[in-house]
């Protein structure tokens, strides 16, 4: 919210400050009786030899908060959860990136993070589909599978003796993402879940959240193994004939404006709330250019007031 900046009138601003507010005070009593600032006092018995971690240092005796955030207990270790943190890579993470560099047999993303990625050409599907060993030739057609400024989705594979990441792109879900929108939004508004590719039917689009906070909403692609090696070689020609249809179009646009209301108001971003909020815009005859004005964040901020107030209405929402 603190980046939110709208032309609202009075009424309008009386009515986001009352759903903020009822927000704050629905929100788990026991995450802001944990909650503590930089310098506050962390309760702890001396006598059970606790473990100073993350966000904690020892002043005068006493445990002293050093972040803004919750404190998590994990037996004997005592440490400051971030509530609004950077992205912190974790091995098995879904991410999107963007090229930005062509290097020997690697390509470098752009991440979100401290450090760009770096996907290595043995570990990503060859266009051909076929498993072998990479040759000169391969590393000779790397601009023909990425060029600089591609969208690109891939999981984390691990950590180089430099701190950069290794990703990898060994399945055909993974790869170059085209006819779509990149969003970037704060990364702790993703939270990390058995499912980040989420195909919405009624809409024909694909949504991608990155655990890296980079969305993406594109036209839908079926995934399919290639069985023989001579399909890759007439699909460039198919592609030119196909387009994105106008109502896709519609579609990515109003699901994209979603996700930036969504993460101007500090909504957590579940499938189920951005399904919700853009079907909200259709049922209330709201135009996509128009889900960016004042009154539609409004909106949005009540009707997700009522719904955490509402005991049947808490699953699938953001916390």
């Amino acid at each position: 919210m603190r980046d939110l900046h709208l032309p609202l009138n009075q009424t309008q601003r009386v009515r986001l400050e009352a759903a903020l507010h009822e927000l704050q005070t629905l929100a788990p009593a026991a995450a802001s009786a944990a909650a503590v600032t930089v310098a506050d006092t962390i309760p702890v018995n001396h006598e059970d030899n606790i473990l100073k971690g993350h966000g904690t240092t020892d002043q005068d005796g006493e445990v002293v908060a050093t972040l803004c955030g919750v404190v998590e207990r994990v037996d004997k270790l005592v440490y400051v959860r971030t509530l609004r943190a950077r992205y912190k890579p974790e091995v098995g993470d879904i991410i999107v990136g963007r090229v930005i560099e062509i290097a020997p047999k690697r390509w470098r993303l752009e991440i979100n993070f401290s450090q760009d990625a770096v996907l290595m050409l043995s570990s990503m599907n060859l266009p051909d589909g076929i498993q072998r060993r990479r040759t000169a030739v391969d590393e000779l057609n790397m601009r023909s599978i990425f060029e600089e400024n591609d969208v690109v989705c891939a999981e984390v594979r691990g950590f180089q003796h430099d701190g950069s990441l290794q990703l990898q792109a060994r399945s055909q879900k993974y790869g170059k993402l085209k006819r779509g929108q990149l969003l970037t939004v704060p990364a702790y508004l993703v939270k990390r879940r058995k499912q980040h590719f989420h195909h919405l039917e009624q809409y024909d689009v694909d949504l991608i959240l990155g655990c890296n906070g980079f969305i993406w909403v594109g036209e839908h692609v079926v995934v399919r193994e290639i069985t023989n090696p001579n399909e890759e070689q007439e699909k460039p020609s198919a592609e030119v004939e196909t387009f994105t249809s106008m109502e896709t179009r519609k579609h990515i646009c109003r699901l994209a404006n979603a996700v930036r209301v969504l993460s101007a108001l500090g909504f957590t971003l579940t499938i189920e709330l951005v399904i919700q909020t853009a079907e909200a815009s259709l049922s209330s005859n709201v135009e996509i250019n128009d889900m960016l004005g004042a009154e539609f964040y409004v909106q949005t901020a009540e009707r997700e007031a009522k719904r955490r107030a509402d005991p049947l209405g808490k699953k699938g929402g953001a916390r």
